[in-house]
């Protein structure tokens, strides 16, 4: 890969911002460097009106997160392959500088087992970074950037070769975890991952527990990740330290009912295939800060 790869990128979008969409499309139209082939995804609904040159696709239904941005992989060729880096941006995000996806080029270019770059989420209005926009552990500095072993799924740039080397994102997961799926299954293949807190995307702060079905899917899909990708022996140690957090953080008793629901979910439905993670890649995740029982 080189500084003057192609990059492409991906929105997807429920039709219901088409305002802070046009936003997010100017921004991408502005980068510094050669043109950003944009696609958006309609994911259940109609594509509200973009610019010139911007492709649109819509879905007569909603295949949730994972599912929406995998058909806008695909629009790029199988595995994204018509272009070396693709761009993953929520609808009402923003693009706060013009040299992010010449950034992007140059980071790729740099690292050739970097697969997986996860950008900084700023508040427009405040600048503040939340802490669960810091994909690591230690996540009091969110101007440090570092390796870390998983990713933001609204604001990222990932090679396509790791598309191609280990598939897209996990359907079945609708939302919740499908990006955490995805960074197991690139570092067990040996790539790496980075934040990098020069790469921003403004966002407005909000809080994930908004959604109605979020702490069902998150609990659900939690169980899904550990079946799908640990080791047999870390999936019980992995989901008990989980359980404990979940009830140290004292959620409502509704909140509460629907992550136990989404727990009990999780064991009795099937989750995709199961390839669990080698234990040269547990040790890797342990040397990046973070073991998978976390």
């Amino acid at each position: 890969m080189t500084a003057s790869s192609k990059v492409g990128a991906v929105v997807i979008t429920m039709g219901n911002r088409p305002d802070e969409l046009r936003a997010l499309l100017d921004s991408v139209a502005g980068q510094d460097g050669a043109p950003v082939e944009v696609v958006v995804v309609g994911n259940g609904s109609p594509v509200p009106d973009v610019p010139e040159g911007v492709r649109t696709i819509e879905l007569p239904e909603n295949l949730g997160i994972p599912g929406g941005r995998n058909v806008g992989i695909e629009a790029f060729g199988p595995g994204g392959r018509d272009v070396d880096i693709l761009l993953f941006l929520d609808d009402d995000g923003l693009l706060a500088r013009k040299d992010t996806a010449e950034l992007c080029r140059e980071a790729f270019a740099a690292d050739p087992r970097l697969g997986i770059v996860s950008f900084r989420i700023a508040d427009p209005v405040t600048g503040e970074t939340q802490r669960r926009h810091v994909p690591r552990l230690r996540a009091s500095d969110p101007m440090r950037s570092s390796r870390v072993t998983t990713f933001l799924g609204g604001a990222n740039a990932v090679r396509t070769k790791v598309f191609a080397e280990v598939g897209g994102l996990p359907d079945e997961f609708f939302y919740a975890h499908e990006e955490t799926d995805l960074a197991w299954r690139a570092l067990d293949a040996g790539w790496m991952i980075d934040y990098r807190s020069d790469m921003v995307l403004n966002h407005p702060t909000t809080a994930p527990s908004r959604h109605a079905v979020y702490h069902r899917m998150v609990a659900r899909n939690r169980v899904w990740l550990a079946r799908r990708n640990l080791p047999a022996l870390l999936v019980p140690v992995y989901l008990g330290v989980w359980m404990l957090l979940t009830l140290l953080r004292r959620p409502s008793r509704p909140a509460l009912k629907a992550w136990f629901g989404g727990f009990r979910e999780g064991w009795r439905t099937p989750c995709g295939p199961r390839r669990p993670m080698r234990w040269r890649t547990v040790w890797r995740l342990t040397r990046l800060g973070r073991p998978p029982v976390i």
